[in-house]
């Protein structure tokens, strides 16, 4: 089954209005392989100028956002906002959320039904955190958080799920290849055996956890392995080498 390879770049709580202007136009002279999907997600207070000034065939993220359409919310964002701004995709679940701002897996669910219910295509993370992986837990840990979002949607043609084990986010340490295809297969083979052959097939699984320029073609030979999240890298001149990983394809 052909998937297109996607390349997502997480800049977190990072730029500034300089930045934003160079690295935008840097991403502008980046050519895109035919076979790969680039997405990027800016600080919320930038998507708007981004967009703008972004070239179309690039995809812009917000890094999350809420489970209600508006409200007496301080300091939250919804899908329907992003899509008058012209935001075609948000993450949700990303294991900085989960840990720091406490979000559960019931609640990661629930905006990922609501932003999918919009319109606005999801970028859903899972991973498990260093002592879940040494007391091989990772597939429990994996699978409780994408039965979470499956008890709650039913079509998944805008869902890309991003593997990110929690130990290999900002730490330098990356999931070997084989170790990110294992938990791969085993996402794959759940939504198979969950959900339907079809979504199985045909859902991105992506790698995330200190990929850069030089890891990221060894990761890509994996068969299940769809493209990447990119955290820091995506910062970088090196983020164009990540975006042409497939481009000799």
């Amino acid at each position: 089954m052909s998937r297109k390879f996607f390349i997502g770049g997480n800049w977190k709580m990072n730029g500034d209005v300089a930045f934003v202007k160079s690295h935008v136009n840097f991403i502008n002279d980046t050519e895109i392989p035919a076979n790969t999907e680039v997405v990027i997600a800016p600080p919320y207070i930038y998507l708007d100028s981004v967009r703008k000034h972004l070239k179309k065939e690039v995809g812009v993220s917000a890094q999350n956002s809420y489970t209600k359409s508006s409200g007496a919310y301080t300091g939250e964002i919804s899908p329907e906002q992003l899509k008058d701004l012209g935001i075609e995709w948000v993450i949700l679940g990303h294991s900085e959320r989960r840990e720091i701002f406490k979000e559960s897996d019931e609640f990661v669910g629930e905006k990922v039904a609501h932003a999918l219910a919009t319109g606005v295509k999801v970028i859903a993370c899972v991973g498990e955190k260093l002592e879940e992986r040494e007391a091989n837990l990772t597939e429990e840990v994996v699978f409780r958080q994408l039965r979470a979002i499956a008890d709650r949607i039913k079509d998944w043609t805008h869902v890309v799920i991003a593997y990110e084990p929690v130990w290999a986010i900002g730490t330098g340490k990356v999931a070997t290849p084989t170790q990110a295809q294992q938990v791969h297969i085993a996402l794959r083979d759940w939504l198979r055996n969950n959900v339907s052959a079809h979504v199985a097939d045909h859902t991105r699984i992506i790698y995330g956890g200190s990929v850069n320029g030089k890891n990221c073609r060894d990761l890509s030979s994996e068969g299940d392995i769809d493209g990447f999240l990119v955290g820091g890298a995506c910062l970088k001149p090196e983020f164009s080498d990540i975006v042409r990983t497939k481009a000799h394809l």
